[in-house]
């Protein structure tokens, strides 16, 4: 039986992107499985062996401070006191393993879900991104001609000579 816990634009307004990777925060997950940060994290700290540094890692205090000053994040204290954990996909897929309940089964089943739309969306991107560069490709060189074709049109020939009048001048006649 699948209970809808809540909508993806909740899922995905909750994904972050630190040190390269698509990451959720302990917080925000805790938020979602209707835990304490503090339960949440000490799970994770009695299976760390699950949790390796690409499942896992502990944020800087630049990276959450650059969090709050790029207002992903209202103040230091969202964060509760302590440097947060993020978690990649597949690290909330591990969390699975350490939280037990019905609930926390449920809210994976639907950020995994919620990755993998990401993902899916972000090749769909990829695939239009590389047309638009092709078709930019094309058409510059395109325009490439018509430019020359421009300038060539503006650069002086010496080699011809030039007509209309000259003026010519003269002194006082004498008559």
């Amino acid at each position: 039986m699948t209970l809808a816990v809540f909508d993806e634009e909740t899922i995905v307004s909750q994904i972050y992107i630190v040190r390269g990777k698509r990451v959720m925060l302990d917080k925000d997950l805790a938020d979602l499985y209707q835990a304490k940060p503090k339960a949440l994290r000490q799970q994770v700290k009695r299976n760390i062996e699950r949790f390796p540094g690409d499942f896992m890692f502990q944020l800087t205090k630049a990276e959450a401070e650059s969090m709050v000053s790029q207002n992903v994040t209202p103040s230091m204290q969202y964060f509760g006191g302590t440097m947060p954990y993020a978690f990649s996909e597949q690290g909330v897929a591990m969390l699975s393993s350490v939280l037990k309940s019905k609930r926390a089964i449920q809210v994976n089943l639907q950020i995994i879900r919620t990755f993998v739309k990401l993902r899916e969306l972000l090749n769909n991107h990829k695939d239009l991104r590389d047309n638009i560069d092709r078709i930019e490709r094309k058409y510059d060189q395109q325009f490439k001609v018509v430019f020359e074709a421009i300038r060539h049109m503006f650069e002086v020939d010496d080699t011809k000579k030039q007509f209309g009048f000259v003026k010519i001048e003269e002194g006082p006649t004498e008559n």
